[in-house]
């Protein structure tokens, strides 16, 4: 069987004998489009080639939605350089993390889509956020697993707390070994507050050196 695809033109033959008696589709081997071309029978009835019947057409376009108020809420505060933090986390230790970051100056916002939590951090909307490595619910990914999978660019970009019955408050080697930079055990999560904040410190001081050299790289 000889044919053209109806997209590229590109010629396009088979074997007869792999030809079926029903229509069936293929792929062009010039542009990949799949297109349906008649089987045994309906070729027998023509004169011998046939033009590919072009596929259908591909949905209409949908815009992309309009950004919730909330969403420019938090975008208007990052510009103002106001400090912004997430929390994607559940259990008793939730409620008390977030008092002790809004008690350093964080305005929180609480999200269950890890998806629209990770949009907003490459984003540059959160510079810290606080969730678990528990399991996603229904299999979805959890913000803890979309965090590891960020560039590294916007992961050094965000301070990480972790908050699991397998930490220990504090631990740097845990903390290290699981991406974070700071864990913490859900008992502790009321006196965390101190901790929280030296830790943010240590790490602006431990970075201030990349974030100068980079300044200078631009403004060269």
């Amino acid at each position: 069987m000889q044919a053209q695809c109806s997209q590229c033109s590109a010629p396009i033959r088979i074997d007869d004998s792999k030809v079926p008696d029903k229509p069936f589709k293929v792929k062009c081997p010039k542009c990949q489009a799949v297109i349906t071309l008649p089987g045994k029978g309906a070729a027998a009835a023509g004169n011998g080639g046939t033009e590919a019947v072009a596929p259908a057409p591909p949905p209409a376009y949908e815009p992309p939605q309009a950004p919730t108020p909330a969403a420019v809420a938090r975008r208007e505060r990052a510009a103002a350089s106001q400090n912004d933090a997430l929390i994607a986390l559940s259990g008793p230790a939730a409620a008390p993390i977030q008092a002790a970051l809004v008690n350093l100056g964080y305005t929180v916002d609480v999200v269950d889509d890890a998806e629209e939590g990770v949009r907003l951090i490459e984003q540059g909307v959160y510079e810290l956020a606080v969730t678990s490595r528990g399991q996603g619910d229904g299999g979805k990914e959890t913000l803890y697993q979309r965090l590891q999978r960020l560039a590294t660019d916007y992961r050094r970009g965000v301070f990480v707390i972790l908050v699991g019955e397998d930490f220990r408050t504090g631990d740097g080697t845990q903390a290290w070994v699981a991406q974070a930079d700071l864990v913490v055990h859900p008992n502790d999560a009321a006196r965390a507050e101190h901790l929280i904040h030296s830790t943010i410190q240590e790490r602006k001081r431990l970075y201030l050196p990349l974030h100068d050299a980079r300044k200078r790289i631009e403004n060269s």
